[in-house]
């Protein structure tokens, strides 16, 4: 089997031109871009129905750009929530994005200013657009546009949607119930396999003790139960699959309950 092309053999090779570079990239932001757009236009609506100023959308999509993330912080800043919570909330919903740095190619990226950039606009769009892509087409100039394009996306459609909101003669009725079917729309694409549906029932354990319990609290109370309730779920399982492993006598695959003795003969 041919070995890969190593860095340095990957940093002789001829490359495009810079502008077909950027080119490049504004072509792959483009798919994402329709998806965002519309998302965008949804936060600035949302910020002017919030009754907050609309300089917030514009920098919300500057100094955060968390895509949902944002949609969740109008609510919260509108409902005067406690920095604490929102703190919590924010890091609950985004930690995923720490393991995004650990495949995302961010080492094809020039170091300083472009690099620092390309880990910032980490988005769930940008990884899923570059991890699967050939490292031999991705070139710092190439994934720095296309970020660059997809946070302007961002922007632009937060922009049109508070100049929507602000022309409109009355507030749309129900429109901030757009967060709430954007997270349904999550956790109905989180459960397809059955696998994680028991993670949703936790969710929805959490939710119910939190309302019960602390309902001044709950969004916060609801976070840190559900934390611990994954955290005994992952103790379990591994448990779980230590136990069959041993059972096995340490046969390899016999981690697998449907497997059968004779498949390892």
């Amino acid at each position: 089997m041919p070995r890969p092309p190593s860095d340095a053999a990957a940093a002789r090779a001829p490359r495009p031109p810079r502008r077909a570079e950027i080119a490049a990239g504004l072509g792959d932001s483009l798919g994402v871009g329709i998806g965002i757009l519309p998302l965008g236009v949804a936060l600035g609506v949302l910020v002017v129905q919030a009754g907050l100023p609309w300089w917030l959308a514009p920098a919300l999509s500057i100094g955060i750009f968390a895509g949902s993330v944002e949609l969740l912080l109008v609510s919260l800043i509108a409902a005067a929530t406690p920095l604490v919570t929102i703190a919590i909330t924010v890091f609950a919903v985004n930690f995923r994005h720490v393991f995004y740095a650990f495949s995302f190619p961010v080492s094809r990226v020039r170091r300083g200013l472009p690099r620092a950039y390309s880990v910032y606009a980490m988005i769930d769009e940008a990884y899923a657009t570059y991890v699967l892509m050939d490292e031999s087409r991705l070139t710092s100039a190439r994934m720095v546009a296309g970020q660059l394009a997809m946070q302007t996306y961002w922007v632009v459609g937060g922009l049109i949607g508070v100049a929507l909101a602000t022309a409109l003669p009355e507030p749309i009725e129900g429109f901030e119930f757009a967060l709430v079917a954007l997270f349904v729309v999550m956790t109905l694409d989180a459960v397809r396999t059955r696998r994680e549906v028991p993670s949703a029932l936790l969710a929805a354990l959490a939710a119910a003790i939190a309302i019960v319990t602390v309902p001044e609290s709950a969004l916060l109370a609801a976070l840190l139960v559900f934390t611990a309730l994954l955290a005994g779920r992952y103790a379990v399982t591994r448990a779980r699959r230590k136990s069959v492993g041993s059972d096995g006598d340490g046969l390899p695959g016999t981690d697998d309950p449907t497997g059968t003795a004779e498949e390892h003969a």
